[in-house]
């Protein structure tokens, strides 16, 4: 088995931890399954086989423009599960 990882699913997992942490009320795991995948169609893949590898090789700037396009996709995928009809949502 290998292993390897998208970089961006740590970053869109920590994002909904933040995101839900600072909620009013608790995420569902479904909500946020629906919306990490979701956010992470509309990002670009990034395969690495150790984060921390990722993480020593991408500069301050490199790092703010990637968490700047996670906050945006997890943002739309939010809005896009909150907008389906209740009854299409398993939240």
């Amino acid at each position: 088995m290998l292993n390897i990882s998208n970089y961006y699913e740590r970053l869109v997992i920590d994002r909904l931890w933040k995101l839900a942490e600072q909620a009013d009320e608790p995420f569902s795991q479904a909500f946020q399954e629906d919306v990490a995948c979701l956010a992470l169609n509309k990002l670009p893949s990034c395969y690495v086989r150790n984060t921390i590898d990722k993480g020593i090789n991408v500069s301050e700037q490199q790092y703010q423009e990637m968490a700047s396009a996670v906050d945006m996709a997890v943002e739309q995928a939010i809005q896009q599960v909150l907008s389906r009809p209740r009854e299409h949502r398993n939240d």
